[in-house]
């Protein structure tokens, strides 16, 4: 018995032209000029490898490059030919660096602890094991393998890295919007976690990214909590208005159901390239409502673009992963389609919405596909544009998605680890001393000019946790949820408390639950022993009441 649905296939006929009419429309490039990063190479070349392997490439590439040799094994003892480089016998070889800047540093082989060092501008590794670990690899870094065909082809390519050459610089980088660090406690990793080139890393309350590492994957950009790191290769508006106009043609040609299939370029286009080519007649081919798109990488779009895209009337989201990608990325868009899933649910669009395919084939990939998601978009399509700034972007896709539900939570829960949500606060602990309010990156705690009061809101909460980590009494605790109450955005109070004053003057410095906290910790403390009316005094009262008892000098002018 065939239990398989029937096709339509007068709409599937439809969805193809469709299909085919909407990405027939080309949009203009992005009209903001895109930063460049430039590479200097006068070709000085690092060979390292096996005496067996390594020589024969010098060879090669000695009349067209300065090449110089480390050999991971001794020479053959035949007497070598007279070679026009230089060939070293080393161990403990070190390399760092990109195009036009590396660094080595190595041991000589049988000298000891002789170290050495120098500069170069293009490496070619054969070691069994690449020295640079990173997925990603430095653009004039090259590790062929063991790979006869891979090794002539790296030969051809570095004989052409001779001058100047410009990459994009794929990122833009708010340092006021970074939830990395405050005050020595570390919030957010995000980024540097999942940075595949090891291009990124922490300086203090900030991170760095090095342009010349960064490989434009995008995926610190997806799962930055804030929007601190943006993509601009091209920048979400350009990816948005491309999606907002697709899907408009596709449903004013008849279409329906459309999904949209993002890819990377490269080995994600070819799959997707072959799939479409055989799809005629073809039982697991491309199915006419999945509209392919392409992206520089896989993971430079998140759940920002692909809510955006079912506000503008998508039946889902596909992204097709290859395996060329490192591992982690699959698993951060698998945790985002989660997260953009749970808030799809929680606001009554039943179906499935999401798809991470897994495909290294088109046969692999036609046959994930066959179950492309079906979910339910709202009815009357979205119209917005998408803003640059993710977060300004998810409110307008999250705002349209509310108002054409079918159900109106105030909160939807959302899994641990989400950027959304608000904090709990136990009264009973919490002083008020506000060391929460200094370590918020994102103003979504503030205290009052007015009165000891702690204030929240919940639509800035980026759920970095430094707050929770900041507090020396314990008392705050995260709530990953995605708010829809009508107060999100507005300032609501989580704590308040009597201000507490000087014993001495009356000025008021603290609240009366800090002060009780510190009688408490303070009591056995050296500098308060038989002294605990200090503690009840301003800093200035305290420093005129010791001097006072140490009979030293008019205390009086000291205020």
């Amino acid at each position: 018995m065939n239990d398989r649905p029937a096709i339509d296939w007068v709409q599937e006929h439809r969805n193809a032209a469709a299909r085919a009419a909407a990405l027939a429309i080309a949009l203009p490039p992005p009209s903001d000029t895109l930063q460049t990063v430039t590479y200097t190479s006068a070709g000085t070349t690092l060979i390292i490898g096996s005496a067996e392997r390594a020589l024969p490439c010098a060879d090669q590439l000695c009349g067209v490059l300065a090449v110089t040799v480390l050999l991971t094994s001794p020479p053959s003892a035949a007497p070598q030919p007279l070679r026009a480089y230089s060939v070293m016998h080393c161990a403990d070889i070190q390399v760092s660096g990109w195009l036009g800047a590396f660094d080595a540093r190595w041991r000589d082989a049988g000298r000891g602890v002789m170290r050495r060092e120098g500069k170069f501008d293009l490496v070619l590794d054969l070691s069994p094991e690449p020295l640079i670990e990173a997925h990603q690899k430095p653009h004039g870094y090259v590790a062929p393998g063991v790979s006869e065909a891979g090794i002539a082809a790296a030969i051809a390519d570095l004989a052409q890295m001779i001058g100047e050459f410009e990459k994009p610089k794929y990122f833009k980088y708010k340092e006021r919007l970074c939830a990395h660090s405050r005050n020595g406690q570390t919030g957010c990793n995000a980024c540097i976690d999942i940075c595949s080139a090891k291009a990124i890393a922490s300086v203090g309350d900030l991170v760095r990214v090095n342009p010349y590492l960064c490989a434009g994957c995008g995926a610190c950009t997806t799962v930055c909590p804030t929007g601190a790191l943006a993509y601009a290769y091209p920048g979400a508006p350009y990816t948005g208005e491309r999606l907002r106009t697709v899907l408009a043609h596709y449903r004013r040609e008849g279409g329906l159901d459309p999904v949209i299939l993002f890819h990377g370029a490269g080995q994600g286009s070819e799959l997707v390239s072959m799939l479409h080519a055989h799809s005629e007649g073809a039982p697991r081919g491309l199915p006419a409502r999945v509209i392919p798109m392409e992206l520089h990488h896989m993971a430079s779009a998140g759940i920002d673009v692909w809510l955006s895209a079912v506000a503008y009337g998508a039946s889902g989201v596909a992204v097709v992963v290859t395996g060329a990608e490192a591992a982690q990325y699959a698993d951060a868009l698998e945790d985002q389609m989660g997260m953009a899933q749970e808030i799809l649910s929680g606001l009554g669009y039943a179906g499935v919405h999401f798809q991470l395919v897994r495909a290294t084939t088109a046969a692999g990939l036609g046959e994930a596909l066959a179950g492309a998601p079906a979910g339910v978009a709202p009815l009357q399509p979205a119209t917005f544009h998408v803003a640059q700034e993710k977060r300004n972007a998810l409110d307008m896709a999250l705002d349209h998605l509310f108002r054409h539900a079918t159900l109106k939570p105030a909160h939807v829960p959302l899994p641990p680890r989400s950027p959304f949500g608000a904090i709990t606060v136990d009264q009973g602990r919490c002083t008020l001393c506000m060391s929460c309010v200094g370590a918020c990156p994102s103003s979504a705690l503030m205290d009052s000019d007015n009165a000891p009061q702690l204030r929240f809101v919940e639509k800035n909460c980026v759920q970095c946790g430094l707050c929770a980590n900041t507090c020396p009494e314990d008392a705050i605790a995260l709530v990953p949820r995605m708010s829809f109450a009508g107060n999100a955005n507005q300032a609501v109070l989580l704590n308040e408390t009597q201000p507490f004053c000087c014993i001495r003057c009356s000025k008021p410095f603290g609240t009366v639950l800090m002060i009780q906290s510190m009688l408490g910790k303070l009591a056995q403390h050296s500098a308060f022993q038989g002294n605990l009316d200090r503690i009840r005094m301003c800093g200035d009262c305290r420093v005129i009441d010791m001097l006072q008892s140490q009979g030293t000098g008019d205390a009086s002018k000291l205020r």
